[in-house]
């Protein structure tokens, strides 16, 4: 058996791929997802955005980041 993983863009997406797998006999599952990502590393992604707009950054050249 293979598993398939299919990300429909839109909910019309969603309902033909529906209808297409009971049409066809294909048992399937939904799963509703807010992201991809755990949402302690979205906060800290959040987070660090919030910090470069804030201008709270440190520049590094390439001549620097190696010593």
């Amino acid at each position: 058996m293979e598993t398939f993983i299919v990300q429909p863009r839109n909910q019309n997406e969603r309902n033909a791929l529906e209808a297409f797998f009971k049409e066809l006999n294909v048992s399937f599952k939904t799963e509703e997802r807010e992201s991809l990502y755990d949402s302690s590393f979205v906060a800290k992604m959040k987070r660090g955005d919030k910090d470069v707009e804030a201008g709270r950054t440190t520049r590094v050249t390439l001549d620097d980041i190696w010593k």
